[in-house]
C-alpha cells in the first residue's frame, strides 16, 4: 500500500470516529424533569423528579399580612452565601444573615426560596412572602435543583397536595405522582421582603 492510500485510509477512519462520537453525544440520556411543589396550607415543600417524590421538607411560608404568591414559577437564579442589603444595612454571609446560606430567586420579582436566621419559624406562616428552609434542608435542596426548574406554590388544597402531603412525614419514600399542568403565574403584590444583592443576583428574604 503506497503512502497516498495509507493517508486516505487514516483520514477515512478518523472521519468515521468523529461521526460516531457526534452521534453518541446526541444520544445522551435526557436530563431529569424536576418540579417543586409548595403547599402553603401544609407548610411543606416536595421535590419531584421524573414523577417520583424525591424528598419532602418542612418550610416557613408568608404570614397573613405578607402572603406568599400563588402560581407556577421557575427558579431563575441560585446564589450560595448571599450578601444581604436592606435600608442601608449590610449583612455578610454567616449565622446572622437573614436569608441563610443559599438563595434561589423565583421568576416573580422579590420572592425566593432561602434559609433563615430564625430556625424556629420553620413550619409556620412567618415570612414576608418567601419560602424559608432549615439550613441542612436548604443546602441539600439547593444541590438538587437547577435554574429553570418549575415551582408551584399552592394555597388551597388540591388532589395533588393531598397525595403529596396528607399524613406524610418530612422525609418520605418515593411515590409516583401526577405532575399538574402548567398554569400562568400569579401577579402578587410587591413583596415586602428586604433586598438581597450579590455580585450575581438580586432578590429578597
Amino acid at each position: 500500500m503506497n503512502t497516498w492510500m495509507l493517508k486516505t485510509l487514516v483520514m477515512a477512519v478518523t472521519a468515521i470516529g468523529i461521526g460516531a462520537q457526534a452521534v453518541a453525544q446526541q444520544a445522551q440520556v435526557p436530563q431529569s424533569v424536576r418540579e417543586v411543589v409548595v403547599s402553603l396550607q401544609d407548610r411543606k415543600l416536595a421535590l419531584i423528579e421524573d414523577g417520583q417524590v424525591r424528598k419532602i421538607y418542612s418550610v416557613a411560608v408568608g404570614k397573613p399580612s405578607t402572603p406568599s404568591p400563588e402560581g407556577t414559577f421557575t427558579i431563575e437564579r441560585r446564589v450560595a452565601n448571599p450578601v444581604y442589603h436592606h435600608n442601608g444595612r449590610t449583612v455578610e454571609p454567616g449565622p446572622r444573615n437573614p436569608v441563610g446560606t443559599r438563595w434561589m430567586g423565583l421568576s416573580t420579582k422579590g420572592y425566593g426560596i432561602h434559609g433563615t436566621n430564625e430556625p424556629n419559624s420553620i413550619g409556620k406562616a412567618a415570612s414576608h412572602g418567601c419560602i424559608r428552609m432549615a439550613k441542612a434542608d436548604l443546602e441539600e435542596f439547593y444541590a438538587l435543583v437547577s435554574v429553570g426548574d418549575r415551582v408551584q406554590i399552592v394555597g388551597s388544597p388540591t388532589e395533588q397536595t393531598a397525595r403529596l402531603f396528607e399524613a406524610s412525614p418530612v422525609s418520605v419514600a418515593s411515590n409516583t405522582v401526577q405532575l399538574a399542568k402548567s398554569e400562568p403565574a400569579a401577579s402578587p403584590a410587591a413583596s415586602q421582603e428586604p433586598a438581597i444583592q450579590t455580585a450575581s443576583a438580586a432578590g429578597s428574604r
